[in-house]
């Protein structure tokens, strides 16, 4: 593995390489996976709050949308799995 120093192509020591693999199991884990798809679970929830607001009445469609975000992590136990979560379209 090599690295640029200075404008110059180095060979990696191991501690570099042993950090870089410690960096992408991390990055790789159940756990930032799961964290990272909440967040953007939260955040398409949050764009269609104001479906909720008291002088407005959801269609079956934004009730189904904003229920399948809401639902989209049961179940999930592995990285993989959280890889091939698909997010539900958006009702127009």
């Amino acid at each position: 593995m090599k690295k640029l120093v200075n404008n110059e192509i180095v060979d990696c020591t191991e501690e570099d390489i042993a950090f870089k693999n410690s960096s992408d199991a991390e990055w790789n884990s159940f756990d930032t996976k799961i964290f990272l798809l909440r967040q953007k679970r939260d955040n398409l929830l949050k764009q269609t709050d104001w479906w909720s607001s008291s002088d407005l009445t959801m269609t079956d469609e934004q009730t189904k949308y904003r229920k399948d975000l809401r639902d989209i992590t049961n179940g999930l136990t592995t990285a993989d799995e959280v890889d091939a979560v698909e997010f539900p379209t958006k009702p127009s």
